[in-house]
């Protein structure tokens, strides 16, 4: 069991540099708990241009996966795409692998749920970091 704090979880988001705060284990471990907390059985998923965007998306859907939701992989998107995407294809939430302007060595996440409605600290972000913290 885990039980490093997990710095890259910021008040609205996950962001982090790359290698230290951010990596495909955590983004493994923030995939398997998004899917726990929301008991999701459906999410979509989505990634910003930066390089280090697809090899973090494909380890935060096998953590979604793992915990036994179906991913639909939107491909390259912005968080905007994954807010409409969630909203009409009427799944249990959406996560796009983002940095949003930080430097080409960070990257993060931003999560929404059922209905488009954004995840933030005190609407469950909290809640995903403290079940990441245990794997």
């Amino acid at each position: 069991m885990k039980n490093k704090s997990l710095t890259c979880f910021k008040a609205y988001d996950v962001r982090g540099k790359l290698g230290q705060e951010l990596n495909e284990d955590i983004a493994y471990r923030i995939g398997r708990a998004y899917a726990q907390y929301l008991k999701a059985k459906r999410v979509v998923v989505g990634g910003d241009i930066r390089l280090s965007s697809e090899t973090l998306k494909k380890a935060l859907a096998k953590g979604l996966m793992d915990a036994r939701a179906d991913v639909i992989d939107l491909g390259m998107t912005g968080t905007e795409e994954i807010y409409f995407a969630a909203f009409h294809l009427e799944v249990d939430g959406g996560i796009e692998v983002t940095a949003s302007h930080n430097p080409i060595d960070f990257n993060g996440m931003k999560f929404v749920a059922r209905g488009a409605k954004p995840i933030s600290g005190d609407t469950g972000l909290k809640a995903i970091q403290a079940i990441a913290e245990q794997q």
